[in-house]
């Protein structure tokens, strides 16, 4: 019976592989499809709950080209890690990576 299962998932993999590879494969317009303009967005979300140490947090923008965001996490010894970003057609992902305050063994929150 697991091999019937089995090959029954394995051919629909390779189905769905098909069509994505006729479709132009994922995120990109199979030939003789249209390719439509990219959508300028802007998106942002932030936790803090002091009670269990939870801080971290997420914004991001576009203009429809070029993608700016930062996104950032308290650490368990209490320092602040941001990662800065921007991401484009041309130049791929860039990153950086820095960290606000001082690590200390006394700022666990477990």
């Amino acid at each position: 019976m697991s091999h019937k299962v089995l090959l029954v998932l394995l051919l629909l993999c390779v189905l769905l592989g098909c069509v994505a590879a006729e479709s132009g494969g994922y995120g990109r317009p199979a030939r003789g499809q249209e390719h439509y303009a990219a959508i300028p967005y802007d998106f942002g979300y932030g936790v803090a709950d002091h009670g269990t140490g939870n801080d971290f947090g997420h914004s991001e923008n576009s203009d429809g080209n070029v993608v700016k965001g930062k996104y950032y996490v308290r650490l368990p010894d209490g320092r602040k890690q941001v990662v800065t970003y921007i991401a484009d057609h041309y130049n791929g992902y860039q990153a950086q990576v820095t960290y606000e305050g001082y690590a200390s063994s006394a700022s666990t929150r477990y």
